[in-house]
């Protein structure tokens, strides 16, 4: 591959910005919406005699955002393969940024009853909508722009972006957690989502100067016609090995969402100091993340994600085992070892190591079906963990589900290959050829 141009390499760096700036508003938008489903939505849109069933009710809203996530990486997915990976992405940050801020003005259970939680849910619905065909799109973008050597690089870029809007997103609700009860729940929870139509904007007007993937304007002329029966008859077990390393966000879901709930809800932690832990370990992510892109690109990705991956497996004990001490410097320590580091590992790889396992005809259909479907579970984990607690203190099965869960991810990695490997170089191809 020839290297590429200085131009090439600014517009490389630009597209890696206005996707870097698009991921802070598509997890700025999902994880201001889990803080506010874990403190404050089972009081305002689900007012029940029941807390536990309040909360329930609340997490799993978060989870039906999930749901809607496979549509939208169908719908966009087709529009990318077909029509190009900015045009879509240019339709996705709106639909996020609207359903946001739509959110901070709805009304609460008390004035308007059953539509409030309704109207809620509809929002979440757009915002997964928006969310399927986003990353991807942006992830996309930024590895077909990219030097043909720091793919993972230039990618991981796009996951500090989503660091930084979890940041973002944590640290907007630390201040606000210190307002009294009747301050949040009357107008506090509102601001986080309103302020969400800032960086809508800037990030509107940073993307538009982005050009179009030259991979995709290369072979613009040979797009397939339907990217998804494509998909699944010629690369279906590029799509079953990604749904199945996909699993590994799940991880984030048990700390960002379940931890921070189960500690401030059922272990008496204090809400800032848990929401301290999660934005330190994203703080240490942001640094974490383009060093294991650095390195994936030199030793490979399949290690290195494989090799997180199983670290997390033994993180999440960890982690659940220190909200129940009750104390901060080890529930911080162990936030962040897991989230800041070892599941840094995996996060900051997958744009780029799940795309190379797809031909450029069916990329952005393949890997956002595949992941979005995986994603699902990460999205309804919260709930299922907390329905694995039983009275609120069993967590080793809590633990078991996600360990298993990144237990799997690291086998996929394992077993996986990229789509332009020729056969011949293929394990299974070998023993063939000696047999």
């Amino acid at each position: 591959m020839n290297t590429p141009q200085p131009d090439n390499r600014s517009m490389a760096r630009r597209a890696a910005f206005g996707s870097f700036l698009g991921s802070v508003v598509e997890y700025y938008d999902f994880f201001i919406y889990g803080s506010a489903a874990a403190l404050v939505f089972n009081k305002i849109f689900f007012p029940s005699d029941d807390p536990m069933a309040g909360t329930l009710a609340a997490l799993a809203t978060f989870g039906v955002g999930y749901i809607a996530r496979p549509i939208g990486a169908l719908l966009f997915g087709h529009l990318g393969d077909r029509l190009g990976r900015k045009q879509v992405l240019m339709m996705t940050l709106l639909l996020m940024g609207l359903a946001t801020f739509t959110i901070g003005l709805l009304p609460t259970h008390a004035i308007i009853g059953a539509w409030a939680p309704a109207l809620l849910v509809l929002c979440r619905l757009l915002q997964g909508l928006s969310a399927g065909g986003e990353q991807v799109g942006a992830s996309l973008l930024t590895m077909e722009h990219a030097p043909g050597k720091n793919k993972a690089f230039y990618t991981s870029w796009l996951i500090n972006g989503a660091s930084m809007g979890s940041i973002l997103a944590t640290s907007v609700f630390i201040p606000l957690s210190m307002l009294s009860e009747e301050q949040l729940l009357a107008w506090g929870w509102r601001i986080p989502f309103l302020l969400s139509a800032v960086m809508v904007a800037i990030t509107w007007i940073i993307r538009r100067g982005v050009d179009e993937s030259p991979e995709f304007m290369a072979k613009k002329h040979d797009a397939s016609q339907i990217p998804v029966l494509e998909m699944f008859s010629k690369e279906w077990r590029a799509f079953v090995v990604v749904f199945c390393c996909a699993l590994i966000c799940s991880v984030s879901s048990l700390v960002i969402i379940f931890g921070l709930s189960w500690a401030t809800n059922n272990q008496q932690v204090d809400r800032a100091s848990m929401l301290s832990a999660i934005a330190a370990s994203q703080v240490v992510a942001l640094v974490c993340q383009p060093l294991f892109g650095l390195l994936a690109d030199r030793i490979g990705k399949k290690r290195i994600f494989a090799a997180g991956s199983l670290a997390c497996c033994a993180g999440v004990f960890l982690f659940l085992w220190s909200i129940t001490t009750g104390q901060i410097g080890l529930i911080i320590f162990s936030t962040v070892l897991l989230k800041g580091i070892v599941y840094s590992a995996p996060n900051a790889l997958w744009p780029s190591f799940y795309a190379e396992m797809f031909s450029i005809r069916v990329r952005y259909t393949g890997v956002g079906l595949a992941t979005q479907l995986s994603f699902i579970v990460a999205g309804f984990s919260p709930s299922v963990c907390y329905a694995l607690l039983g009275d609120g203190h069993a967590w080793l099965p809590v633990g078991y589900f996600i360990g298993g869960l990144a237990l799997v991810a690291a086998i996929a990695a394992l077993l996986s290959r990229p789509a332009s490997e020729p056969a011949a170089e293929r394990p299974h191809a070998a023993l063939a050829q000696r047999a």
